[in-house]
Parts: C-alpha cells; structure tokens; sequence
C-alpha cells in the first residue's frame, strides 16, 4: 500500500518509517509513505503557507494554494508509481484524500479494515488555527478525528491511521493472527492476556488457560471479552447482532459478576 502525506513536518514521521513492526513494513515494501510539504508549492520567496483569518481572530491558517500544490504532487507521485508498477487500472482511481481534524467523524477500526483494502490513501495533516475551508471544499474527500480533543497539527493523527491501516496489510505483524485477536476487531475491547510466571504479586493466571483444552480458552476469552466491554465500554454492546452463545456467556459473566458483589446490571443484551 501506498500513503502519501501532506505535511509540514515529515521528519516527525521518522519513528514509523524507521523502527517498529511498520519500519519493517515499509523496509520490506508491503508499505510505502512519500511526503509532500506545502513549503514546496509557495509561491512567495519566503515559502508561505499561512496567513491571517479573515475576519480577524487569533493565530494563522493555513493558505490554499499550498495544499492543493501539494496535494496534486501526491496524486501525480501516485499516477506514476502505478504506471511504473504495472497497476494502471489503480492509476486512473484517484486516492482518496483524508483530513485529520478534529471536526470529522472518530476514526474506528472498521475505517481502518476499510483504509487497508485501498492500494493507496492520501494524508493530509493540518497546523496552525486550521485551513482554509476552500481547501477542504476543493480537494478533501472525508474528514477523520482520532477523539474529541485539539492537538498542534494532524501529523500525530496520521501517524495513528497510518499504523492501525498498516496492521491489516499483508506481512506487517510477524503473526497474522494477532491483527485477528485485537480490540475492536469485533465491536468488543479485548480479553486478559497472561504470560509467564504463573504467580505475580499473589495474582494467579486463570487455571483454564494452563488446561491445554482449547476449546475451553476460547470460550473463557470470548466471555472474558464480552464481559470487558459490557463493563468497559457498554456502549459498544448497543445494537449489536447478538448470537445465541455470545447473550449465554455474557449472562454467565453476569452471574458470575452478581456473586462476586460487582454489578448490579442485568440489560446488555436487551
């Protein structure tokens, strides 16, 4: 996969590109980042990418000819990879062009899964007060914030999509399966994991996973996992298609909840 990201900083980007399970990612080819600075695109001797609010207010936004400067080039760097790789049909798609803001919709797992089938995926992050809505209008497909809080610019936004997309690529995760077994993944936040030793600060590891009886552990997970999110997050729970064993192991969770004195709810399957 291939994601080109619109930024000002793109040496804040280095952490993912260099080291981790996506440093190896990008290494081994299964994902590619180019950036493109809109520094690069001003027209001005001095590089200009911001200007006043119109209508007065404080800080600076970002200007629009930049932007689409550099979103052209990302779209353009894009047409060529694929032509040089043989994917002309990818060619003619244009990527979609992604702002993070806090203004979009929150960004989930499922958008994640979706993100990852695409061969390619623009990022563009914002700095300063914001930018010009005209950009937005112009050249933004969609919107997308990582929660309901304001940070100075979109490039730590990116960098979360770009690692929850990148999970689901081919060859990212030394195990496949561990992109299969993770919160969200679901709707439900994910069960307890243990490791060795079996005893730590008087804490012992549940006895059914030191069973070997497969089938038992993954029943034990799955209610463990149902039981997290009802206590966790319920909201997730709501309008959830329930199956018959899923409504009877979070009953069993809640049962065992009301011996042991720690809930006195009874509705989430409702």
């Amino acid at each position: 996969m291939w994601i080109g990201i619109v930024t000002l900083f793109p040496e804040m980007f280095a952490p993912v590109t260099d080291s981790g399970v996506l440093g190896r990612a990008v290494r081994e080819g299964g994902l590619a980042l180019e950036f493109f600075n809109p520094r690069d695109h001003a027209t001005d001797r001095h590089r200009t990418v911001d200007d006043r609010p119109y209508g007065g207010g404080p800080g600076m936004v970002m200007r629009v000819e930049p932007l689409l400067g550099a979103i052209d080039a990302a779209r353009a760097a894009w047409r060529a990879r694929a032509a040089a790789t043989g994917t002309d049909a990818a060619a003619d798609a244009a990527p979609p062009v992604v702002y993070l803001s806090p203004q979009g919709p929150v960004f989930r797992q499922d958008k994640a899964r979706e993100l990852a089938g695409l061969p390619a995926l623009i990022l563009v992050a914002g700095r300063y007060e914001g930018v010009d809505e005209r950009a937005i209008e112009l050249a933004m497909d969609e919107e997308l914030s990582i929660g309901d809080y304001v940070l100075t610019g979109g490039e730590l936004p990116a960098m979360v999509v770009i690692d929850a997309v990148a999970r689901h690529l081919p060859g990212t995760l030394g195990n496949s399966a561990s992109a299969l077994a993770e919160s969200h993944l679901d709707g439900l936040l994910d069960y307890p994991h243990y490791t060795r030793p079996e005893n730590a600060g008087g804490r012992e590891v549940p006895p059914v996973l030191l069973t070997g009886d497969h089938a038992a552990v993954r029943r034990w997970r799955r209610k463990a996992a149902l039981g997290r999110t009802w206590t966790r997050r319920p909201e997730l729970l709501a309008g959830r298609d329930w199956t018959a064993e899923d409504r009877i192991l979070l009953e069993e969770f809640l049962a065992e909840a009301r011996d042991n004195g720690t809930t006195g709810h009874t509705d989430a399957t409702s």
